[in-house]
């Protein structure tokens, strides 16, 4: 984890987030957090990573979503490098699509 992640204050926000009950407090404390583009950003990126997880291509990516190449490209990089954050969440959220 980089220095800037791992500072009393992020412990804070990953406690806050951890400690939330449901996906409505949820919307609720990212709507109060984050500004409307940074929300959409995210949201980009998870739909890009669960059409990734699918075996989308990039084009077909880039027109169901409209991210950017660059975008597709990081997300890819963090499913197959990163944290497995993506890798942890997926398969709960397809689990719950059942």
């Amino acid at each position: 984890m980089s220095k800037f992640l791992d500072k009393p204050s992020s412990n804070t926000l990953y406690r806050a987030i951890a400690a939330l009950k449901d996906e409505e407090e949820c919307r609720k404390f990212l709507q109060d957090l984050c500004t409307v583009s940074e929300l959409k950003a995210m949201e980009q990126r998870m739909e890009v990573a669960m059409l990734l997880d699918e075996g989308l291509i990039y084009s077909e990516i880039l027109e169901r979503t409209g991210a950017s190449s660059a975008t597709i490209s990081r997300v890819n990089r963090c499913l197959h490098y990163g944290a497995d954050g993506y890798r942890t969440i997926i398969p709960r959220l397809k689990g719950q699509q059942s």
